[in-house]
């Protein structure tokens, strides 16, 4: 089951650059193991949708809980949500 979590960042710039490489480096993992649908940073600053695959929203939180950009302190808040995809554009979303 797919779960999306949206997720408020800190606004502090500087630290997400200092950790951005190995928050992307878990998310590389999660997605070679199949925990990973989708991920990537909202273009207004405010933060992330991150869609993982796992067995519970206990689950999902805790591979949100996992990351490092949660141990550094970047999440701010978050929600976690059941998702379902019914379309997809694969032309439209490629990655």
């Amino acid at each position: 089951m797919k779960y999306a979590a949206i997720i408020e960042y800190i606004q502090d710039k500087e630290k997400i650059a200092a950790v951005r490489p190995v928050h992307r480096q878990y998310l590389a993992t999660l997605k070679e193991k199949g925990q990973l649908a989708a991920s990537g940073p909202f273009t207004d600053d405010f933060g992330a949708l991150i869609i993982y695959e796992a067995s519970s929203q206990d689950e999902a939180e805790a591979l949100l809980r996992a990351d490092p950009f949660h141990a550094h302190g970047i999440f701010v808040r978050w929600t976690i949500r059941p998702w379902n995809t019914v379309i997809a554009n694969r032309d439209l979303f490629p990655a």
